[in-house]
């Protein structure tokens, strides 16, 4: 093979070489209610960057739990913004990278087309059995729940109907089988692309619940890694933010 030809080639390997030794992965602590848009946003951002970002989805508080026990987490993305701050207050994080990524939406949510109505009129009236929460001392959502229900006057009605997930994610599996006719689960759960996928829903008013502010946090261990950095940079970013709103999330 002539010199001619040789050359193209080497350009090419070398340019693969570079990108693969400049490109980095993060590992990534989701909050359960954000698992569909963050699974979308990786796979962009892999694409667009050529990083990669290891997802791991959960409940916020024990996340906290794993990180304060030296889990190898380079970013949080919390259910809430009281973790990333106490993180960053404790020395575990980065003051200066904290920000809002989304606000969560609360919903009312039945698998059961045309149950739900929509002004939530179904939880004084309905003949459910169950509702599933998450649990409010842990999930920011299984709190604005219980506050919306306070705000309704409905608190001692409905808590013996109650049935408790350890986060979002178990509280909108436990909706979806029927084994609670009702749930109140994260917007961006059960609508995709602007539209309900299925069954029936209320959303609740923001006024009958704190705000669900949802923040992001670099993490120490990864204040270094160009993937980390990256990604941070990428949510805040118009692709990132176009996924995050056809979920049903504000900013």
């Amino acid at each position: 093979m002539t010199a001619h030809r040789l050359a193209p080639l080497a350009l090419s390997l070398l340019a693969a070489f570079a990108t693969g030794a400049h490109a980095d992965e993060v590992s990534v602590a989701v909050a359960a209610n954000f698992t569909a848009p963050m699974q979308k946003i990786a796979a962009a951002f892999e694409k667009d960057s050529g990083h990669k970002a290891v997802l791991s989805f959960g409940a916020t508080g024990k996340f906290y739990a794993q990180i304060n026990n030296g889990a190898p987490f380079g970013i949080l993305l919390a259910a809430d913004d009281t973790t990333p701050a106490k993180l960053a207050q404790e020395g575990k994080g980065v003051a200066a990278s904290r920000f809002t990524y989304a606000i969560g939406q609360l919903v009312l949510w039945s698998r059961q087309a045309g149950y739900v109505d929509d002004t939530g009129a179904v939880l004084k009236t309905g003949d459910y059995r169950h509702i599933a929460i998450a649990n409010p001392k842990l999930a920011p959502y299984g709190l604005a729940a219980m506050e919306t229900l306070q705000h309704l006057g409905l608190t001692d009605a409905v808590t013996p109907k109650i049935v408790q997930g350890e986060n979002i994610g178990q509280t909108y599996q436990f909706a979806a089988s029927g084994n609670a006719q009702l749930g109140f689960v994260a917007l961006s759960q059960v609508m995709e692309d602007g539209k309900l996928r299925e069954g029936s829903a209320w959303i609740v008013p923001s006024a009958m619940h704190e705000p669900i502010r949802q923040d992001a946090v670099l993490l120490n261990s990864a204040k270094d890694n160009a993937a980390a950095t990256a990604l941070m940079q990428y949510l805040k970013g118009d692709k990132a933010r176009a996924i995050i709103q056809s979920y049903g999330y504000a900013f």
